[in-house]
């Protein structure tokens, strides 16, 4: 059987919510919180895959929809949903291809999500359409990470391990990740494994390659203003403290124009 086209598929959608934890208490809920509060809402999620700031956000009565490519992932957000008694608008579509019934005052892409889009063009494209779905005078907040920068390892890897208290499943991600510094972006290759005491049942290797681009703060600048975003602000990842030249990891906050 032919691989899905969308990334978050299988074990790895499976396993997500798990292999996280706890997110509650995580900066950029708290970040984009604010922002939300600052410009008004209607507001979208994008990316939004099981739901972690969706249903968090719509639980707080904040009027917002959701946005993902992985059907698998939507299909956790709905479960979820309905045990949490809420009642979410969520769409299965690709950001090129985004086509929404309503605009927004507010557009999140968290988790660096934009990167995922690893030809630029593509990205560009995506943040045009999102440009698009703001309301004049709306806001795109966005997270970007750089991932790499001269003297670093070109290779990394990571191994966790986390047991479902619900049903004493064990899930294990183990991680490697290989960065090319002249396409800008790194390949990945996560192997999820699905374990019953320390018996393996269930494994998937997931590849990807190219797997996210990196982005330097002129390179993101750049982009965005190719999109149609002429006034931004650059922020210290999560806080609203002006970026520092030593982010690696910054939040984007770009306005559309208001209509005269």
């Amino acid at each position: 059987m032919d691989s899905p086209d969308y990334e978050y598929n299988g074990l790895m959608a499976e396993a997500w919510d798990i292999l996280r934890g706890d997110t509650s208490n995580w900066a950029d809920r708290f970040f984009y919180l604010e922002v939300i509060h600052q410009y008004g809402q209607p507001v979208l999620d994008v990316g939004c895959g099981t739901g972690r700031l969706l249903l968090d956000y719509l639980a707080l009565g904040v009027d917002i929809d959701g946005v993902d490519n992985s059907p698998e992932m939507l299909e956790i957000c709905s479960h979820k949903a309905k045990k949490f008694g809420l009642n979410p608008n969520i769409y299965n579509q690709y950001l090129e291809s985004l086509k929404l019934p309503r605009q927004y005052q507010v557009i999140l892409i968290p988790s660096s999500t934009i990167q995922l889009l690893t030809d630029v063009k593509k990205a560009e494209l995506g943040l045009r359409k999102l440009y698009d779905q703001l309301l004049p005078g709306g806001v795109l907040a966005a997270s970007v990470m750089t991932i790499w920068q001269p003297g670093e390892p070109l290779f990394s890897e990571w191994e966790k391990t986390v047991v479902n208290e619900e049903n004493g499943r064990k899930y294990r991600r183990g991680a490697r990740s290989w960065f090319d510094p002249e396409t800008e972006c790194e390949r990945t290759e996560d192997l999820y494994q699905l374990m019953i005491g320390n018996q393996v049942v269930e494994q998937e290797l997931h590849q990807r390659d190219p797997a996210t681009r990196s982005y330097t703060q002129d390179q993101a600048r750049n982009l965005f203003e190719k999109a149609g975003f002429e006034e931004m602000k650059l922020f210290s990842e999560f806080t609203f403290e002006p970026v520092k030249n030593t982010d690696t990891l910054f939040t984007i906050v770009a306005n559309k124009e208001t209509q005269g």
